[in-house]
């Protein structure tokens, strides 16, 4: 198997509260190949934004590990994998300084690693502006000057601005009007096939992930619960969480509709069954649920090619008898 570019191994990170240790993330593994899109998909509170911070070094692991082109990761980075590694994150209006202007905000990573002098660094800039689809007039504008498209572009440009190989989007449209998304969705999808960008793409927003990613980790409680390619995903997915979420996504045509997968039972948001913790987590919100998924934790399985779930009923150890 060819090295991938960012491999997790068993990362968990755990946090003690006055009530007891949360497991924002628990035991997930997986790769993210060169060139690819892998879209990490979840409700609020299933550690989407948890891996995010850590693959960024911004939080340490309670345990397991991180490779970065077969190289060990930790949150004490050298200059040089920081460099590779760049963020673009959810609000434009929270991640530009508003009391500079957008040369001196796209600046920061070029500062930072010591790329050029300042001349060079506006050239750069304004080159950075062009590649994002802006005017290089704009870049003595300060962003409360700026639409949020825009404000979003130039976040994007000062990710852009040292040569990353790898970009962490965290939410990065969420904020932004519909047709104003569709415009940043495909400078992303453009500018990673002209620069070879790899992307791990955070998102709650399944119709986006579709048409983003190559393939889609599915968290919820901080377990990884399927991942497989985005057609496989959509077209056919296994674990009964996956379903639900898919069968939540709205759609335009029956055609849409017909294709989705049957949920005909309440999504409730129960998290337990009388307190009582469950070996699956999903198995309080399970239509399928039996005993045994509350006392054997589901192992990731093989469900197809390159798909794998987490889910008694994809073992077999656990029957589904309700017409799927």
């Amino acid at each position: 198997m060819p090295e991938a570019l960012l491999e997790v191994r068993g990362l968990t990170r755990h946090y003690q509260t006055r009530s007891g240790v949360v497991k924002a993330l628990d035991d997930v593994s997986l790769r993210v190949e060169e060139g690819e899109t892998l879209a990490v998909v979840g409700e609020s509170g299933s550690g989407k934004t948890t891996l995010a911070n850590l693959v960024l070094g911004i939080e340490a692991p309670t345990s397991g590990e991180l490779l970065y082109a077969g190289r060990p990761l930790g949150p004490r980075r050298p200059l040089a994998v920081r460099r590779e590694i760049q963020y673009v994150q959810q609000n434009p209006m929270t991640t530009l300084n508003p009391r500079r202007t957008v040369f001196q905000n796209v600046r920061v990573p070029l500062m930072t690693h010591r790329v050029g002098t300042l001349a060079q660094q506006r050239r750069r800039a304004a080159e950075l502006l062009e590649l994002v689809g802006m005017s290089a007039g704009l870049l003595d504008r300060y962003p409360s000057a700026l639409s949020g498209g825009q404000r979003q572009r130039v976040a994007i440009a000062r990710a852009l601005a040292v040569e990353p190989r790898l970009l962490v989007l965290d939410e990065p449209t969420s904020a932004l009007d519909v047709s104003v998304q569709a415009k940043t969705l495909t400078l992303l999808l453009d500018l990673r096939r002209r620069l070879g960008l790899t992307y791990v793409f955070i998102s709650h927003d399944l119709g986006v992930v579709r048409l983003m990613a190559t393939r889609v980790a599915v968290l919820y409680h901080g377990k990884l619960v399927e991942l497989a390619p985005t057609g496989e995903l959509f077209a056919r997915p296994s674990h009964p969480y996956t379903r639900m979420l898919i069968s939540a996504v709205p759609v335009v045509s029956q055609a849409e509709a017909d294709a989705k997968p049957r949920w005909e039972w309440e999504r409730n948001l129960r998290l337990d069954h009388d307190g009582k913790p469950s070996a699956c987590s999903f198995a309080p919100r399970c239509p399928f649920a039996r005993a045994e998924c509350q006392e054997i934790v589901p192992a990731l399985a093989p469900v197809r090619q390159d798909h794998v779930a987490a889910c008694h009923i994809v073992t077999g150890l656990v029957p589904e008898t309700t017409e799927r």
